[in-house]
């Protein structure tokens, strides 16, 4: 696995979060907005195990809805629990992401 899939899958839960919370999505929607952000290794293989795990974490709750272009979709919401979730990752992220970026960028810490 390379480091840019190991950092990638450290923070993945929280970034699709964050997508949902915009917005209710499905999959394949989830992966494009994903790669758009630019997450471009993001595919639907990966986003499916994702969002298998965060439904059992009860931090989204899917729901089958009728589509215009085909068959039904299953669209995928943030849960109270998976709000917490979202502001817990991002707040860590904060207290990782500043130093990291201070120490690998200019060689400089407190």
């Amino acid at each position: 696995m390379s480091l840019r899939s190991q950092l990638l899958k450290g923070i993945l839960d929280g970034c699709v979060l964050s997508v949902i919370k915009k917005e209710p999505a499905y999959g394949y929607e989830l992966s494009k907005k994903l790669q758009e952000a630019g997450l471009q290794d993001v595919s639907e293989g990966t986003i499916y195990p994702v969002l298998l795990r965060l439904q059992k974490n009860g931090y989204i709750r899917g729901e089958m809805q009728p589509s215009a272009s085909g068959p039904n979709r299953k669209y995928y919401y943030l849960t109270e629990a998976g709000n917490e979730a979202l502001a817990e990752i991002a707040q860590e992220w904060e207290q990782i992401v500043i130093p990291a970026s201070l120490l690998l960028k200019k060689g400089e810490w407190k």
